[in-house]
């Protein structure tokens, strides 16, 4: 339930009015999309080289008046799925890559904590971009950008489906609770009964949802917050922004200050 809560907090957050907000939001996802593909296309020995790419989150938070510690939070919920992933790299790689005096690391925990950065870094642009844009404007900006508009409209149904699951499950657990009398050990056979009707409400529910929406007049169009168009300042915005990942991505920075303050090149 408090996930399902985040989500809302992450929409009430797209109605924020600072310039980052009033971008379209087709140059927000080009930007994002881009980035997230670079900062994947590392190898898994290179972790220095990942650090720079913390500019783009840290000055979006900053830009769009977000709550850095709201945005970790969310970060740190995917935390623990990446390090299963992760976990075993260090048992299978213990050839040593880095020596520092007598501590040798091998490139399994190099690889390890690369993961973790690359996950926080993309997880982390994909909760600032929803934050920022909004999940409808999202889905409206890849329709405008060449997406299927079937895609995109289920994508958007998928994600408000989550809300229509979350209260009719509210509902159910309160109801159980009431008819229970404080028993909490239910059998495996009261469970499934639970969950089968909770699935037949949410999808009754969501057919009301889906009627009550074409007697309003929906055709598979989205309606936006906020109108925008695609002028000069999201030029300049994604311009800028590729440039500088192109940057970080071809030029290693850690590396070339280690050699100016070293004097030894690499």
């Amino acid at each position: 339930m408090e996930s399902i809560r985040d989500l809302k907090q992450l929409d009430l957050l797209a109605g924020g009015s600072t310039a980052l907000h009033r971008l379209d939001p087709r140059a927000k996802v080009l930007v994002t999309a881009i980035f997230i593909v670079l900062v994947i296309s590392f190898g898994r020995y290179e972790l220095a080289a990942l650090l720079p790419f913390m500019i783009f989150p840290i000055v979006m938070v900053v830009l769009a008046n977000l709550p850095p510690l709201f945005i970790i939070q969310k970060i740190l919920l995917v935390t623990p799925f990446v390090i299963l992933i992760g976990i075993f790299n260090p048992l299978f790689d213990r050839e040593i890559v880095i020596q520092l005096g007598a501590l040798g690391i091998s490139g399994g925990w190099i690889s390890f904590t690369s993961i973790l950065v690359r996950s926080a870094l993309t997880v982390g642009a994909a909760f600032i971009l929803i934050a920022t844009t909004g999940f409808t404007a999202v889905c409206q900006a890849l329709e405008q950008m060449g997406m299927p508009q079937v895609f995109a409209v289920q994508l958007l149904f998928l994600y408000r489906y989550i809300f229509v699951l979350n209260e009719e499950g509210s509902r159910a657990s309160k109801a159980r609770e009431l008819r229970s009398c404080g028993r909490n050990n239910l059998s495996l056979g009261s469970y499934t009964s639970l969950v089968g009707h909770l699935l037949l409400r949410t999808w009754q529910r969501a057919e009301r949802i889906h009627m009550s929406m074409l007697a309003r007049g929906f055709v598979g169009r989205f309606h936006a917050r906020r109108q925008s168009r695609f002028g000069r300042t999201e030029l300049w915005f994604v311009l800028g922004w590729v440039t500088l990942f192109l940057l970080l991505r071809f030029i290693n920075i850690p590396q070339r200050l280690g050699s100016l303050l070293t004097g030894v090149s690499v």
